[in-house]
């Protein structure tokens, strides 16, 4: 990665951030973070790094031209006194999916977005490609099963999972954070809620109207506005639909029929769980694994478990 620095975050919040701080911490950099409210699994990840500061609050004071780097939170305020402070010292501020767009600016980008299924969806593709020792790097809300840290961020991995939030992604950058990323691929399981609907479905366009010459949307199709939004023709766009993957319960096993092969048994069951996996599998063959890959791997994958989260 980047050379060593000294990197502020301003308002960090959350379990993702507190990971970033502490994984940039590890990497060799220069950490300190400020909040006004921190707690549970976030304040005891920086506790155990000793990232937690040593008062609640804002202390622009303590803002100073070695800092060469700000993180700027996305509830942060505009009037934040320490962003203020940055500003009139002309640091170089940066929201979250601003830094994580420079630092995977070389790798290929997938981005899953929608609702909250987006969790189970990248921890299954996360699954998958561990499964067959293929290096990536990734940014989730939720820690998958078998990863550390709901960050990696690596010189050699060709490609990063992205979870997409619907927020803002700043005080002085009100777009939506998946905006941001610049996707290569986009996997858009669901209109997000965003403001109203109409306003939803204008933002999940501009991001479908982002995609790059060669880029791919993979869509809910069983979201009927979500079809005629990213289904649409854009040029050396390629859009693919997937929906419920067909299935059998018995003896309450969910076994997944596929053609040409024995059902495939799941610990997965419910109708998104179940568009997840043919979302996953719609874009794990993206990127160079065969159907039977992804149903060789699927069985083990038991699912997300929401303590482990935000």
């Amino acid at each position: 990665m980047s050379p060593s620095r000294k990197i502020h975050f301003i308002a960090i919040e959350g379990s993702l951030l507190a990971d970033l701080a502490t994984m940039l911490l590890r990497q060799g950099h220069a950490v300190s973070v400020s909040c006004d409210n921190i707690e549970g699994q976030a304040k005891d990840q920086l506790g155990k790094h000793q990232l937690l500061p040593s008062s609640m609050g804002w202390h622009p004071e303590k803002i100073d031209a070695s800092i060469q780097l700000a993180i700027l939170g996305p509830g942060a305020r505009e009037d934040n006194p320490e962003l203020l402070r940055a500003q009139s010292l002309g640091l170089p501020v940066q929201s979250f999916p601003a830094f994580i767009y420079a630092q995977c600016v070389d790798k290929q980008r997938i981005m899953a977005c929608g609702g909250n299924e987006k969790a189970t969806l990248l921890a299954l593709i996360a699954h998958v490609l561990s499964f067959f020792h293929r290096k990536f790097d990734y940014v989730m809300g939720t820690l998958p099963e078998g990863l550390e840290s709901r960050a990696r961020l690596t010189d050699d991995a060709p490609i990063i999972l992205i979870e997409g939030a619907e927020k803002n992604s700043s005080a002085v950058d009100p777009t939506p954070s998946f905006l941001n990323y610049q996707h290569h691929i986009a996997v858009i399981t669901d209109i997000p809620q965003l403001g109203t609907r109409v306003e939803a479905e204008r933002e999940i366009g501009r991001l479908a109207d982002a995609s790059p010459k060669g880029g791919t949307i993979i869509y809910n199709k069983e979201v009927e506005t979500l079809g005629k939004i990213a289904g649409k023709e854009r040029p050396d766009v390629l859009p693919i639909g997937y929906g419920t993957h067909e299935h059998v319960t018995e003896n309450g096993v969910v076994y997944l029929v596929v053609p040409g092969k024995d059902r495939v048994p799941t610990q997965l069951s419910g109708k998104q769980n179940l568009q997840n996996i043919s979302a996953a599998r719609e874009l794990l063959k993206k990127i160079g694994i065969t159907n039977d890959q992804f149903y060789k791997a699927l069985p083990s994958f038991k699912g997300v478990d929401e303590s482990r989260g935000r």
